[in-house]
């Protein structure tokens, strides 16, 4: 799963969700991508050895390899998102990265707050927001359904039983 809860030591009774986009093809893979694409699209510059051709072909080939790179760098830097939920019986509090740098955040009364899932009309299926304080913010929009699902239900679970001081913690 691309999200991980955490109790803080420094806050008792607390909470933390972490979110972040799953990624597919580790560096280590993306290396190994490029290496093969370069060696397998040479195969057919050896017999142009030698001859002109080679440097007709040569550029339109490196422009291939090269198209791939920036495109799978493009990927993991739209892939640098992050979220953080730190809930605690007083405040739940939403962070939210983005790839450039910039942050979004969202605080309200953890007794007020609740999770929805929209099944249809947002931007993805089953899509998760919380709601408080007078905003709806979106979280973990890029996990796919079967995530966003099982999430909800967490989110749910941990938002009553943080606002509840009766319930025992696991």
């Amino acid at each position: 799963m691309p999200y991980q809860w955490t109790s803080p030591q420094a806050l008792p009774r607390s909470r933390q969700l972490t979110l972040w986009p799953h990624r597919s093809l580790p560096r280590k893979g993306f290396a190994v991508v490029i290496l093969a694409t370069f060696t397998l699209i040479t195969i057919p510059l050896y017999p142009l050895l030698g001859t002109v051709f080679l440097w007709g072909l040569l550029p339109f080939l490196m422009l291939v390899v090269a198209g791939l790179w920036w495109g799978l760098e493009r990927s993991y830097r739209d892939g640098r998102v992050l979220e953080v939920l730190t809930l605690t019986p007083e405040t739940a509090h939403l962070i939210r990265t983005n790839p450039k740098g910039d942050t979004q955040d969202w605080t309200c009364n953890t007794y007020w707050a609740r999770s929805e899932m929209h099944m249809s009309g947002g931007p993805v299926p089953y899509y998760v927001t919380l709601t408080g304080n007078g905003r709806t913010v979106e979280i973990g929009a890029f996990l796919s359904e079967d995530e966003r699902r099982q999430l909800y239900g967490e989110l749910a679970e941990e938002l009553k039983s943080i606002a509840d001081p009766e319930t025992p913690r696991p």
